[in-house]
């Protein structure tokens, strides 16, 4: 858990109850996205604490046409910010649109938004354009004395956005999460130690190996979780994980041996 800079967190308990009562209050009236981007922008600055004027750039273009939002640091462009009206429900259109401007800018790091709800995704260019969302908030439902929440608001702050808040996050879930703990679940020292339990607990079964991982694959874990390209990307990161751990006892052990030589 990052340590939260002080002045992160007297912002937020000085600004955000206002701005939760004004995007409620725009939700309910169902107003323009004109009128929700001027909302955004302000949040942003007075919650978020980027510099309205420096670091704020509306109708940001990409080829033909215009990303609402558009942050940049140091002249640096570091996120985009695309804007729906506060009475609009987001919807999977407005996720592809706002990753398709993101991909064609060459940017990570998207935020989709009605001011009620805020989603931050990270986007993947490879053999083809694809996407991970990485939080969702819904800002009437944040407390700005819950310290999980104030640690998910700092992903959308400037501090976060400049000490790479994000990435760190990102990484942190991707190696905490269900095709990581499936992957762990499906190894031989797992699936001994679960053989082992099994025979304690019930002397006459009989059971190999063998037949406990297809029982684990089979009908205890989700199959989502074993197949596709996040359950592979998985398996490898365990596996380069199991390898760096392997050669750094063997390391640890051949300087024990040197020692006990002299």
């Amino acid at each position: 858990m990052a340590k939260l800079p002080k002045k992160f967190v007297e912002r937020i308990a000085s600004t955000l109850k206002k701005y939760q009562r004004i995007a409620l209050a725009q939700q309910k009236a169902d107003v323009a996205e004109a009128d929700t981007v001027t909302l955004i922008k302000d949040i942003l600055a007075d919650v978020f604490g980027y510099d309205k004027y420096e670091e704020l750039t509306a109708e940001h273009q990409i080829k033909a046409t215009f990303c609402d939002l558009a942050i940049k640091i140091g002249g640096q462009l570091r996120l985009l910010v695309e804007v729906k009206s506060a009475g609009n429900s987001l919807s999977d259109n407005h996720l592809r649109q706002v990753i398709d401007y993101g991909a064609h800018q060459g940017i990570h790091w998207v935020i989709l938004t009605n001011a009620v709800e805020w989603r931050l995704v990270r986007i993947y260019v490879a053999n083809q354009i694809s996407h991970e969302e990485v939080c969702r908030i819904i800002l009437a439902d944040i407390s700005p004395k819950n310290e999980d929440h104030l640690q998910t608001l700092f992903l959308f702050a400037k501090e976060g956005l400049t000490t790479d808040a994000m990435q760190a996050f990102h990484q942190q879930a991707q190696l905490l999460n269900k095709f990581t703990v499936s992957a762990i679940m499906r190894t031989e020292p797992i699936v001994s130690a679960v053989r082992r339990e099994i025979r304690k607990l019930f002397p006459d079964v009989k059971v190999g190996n063998d037949n406990l991982v297809e029982l684990i694959e089979n009908e205890v874990i989700k199959r989502d979780t074993i197949e596709g390209d996040k359950a592979k990307e998985a398996h490898a990161r365990m596996r380069k994980a199991a390898s760096r751990l392997e050669k750094a006892r063997s390391k640890a052990s051949k300087i024990n041996v040197s020692e006990a030589a002299l």
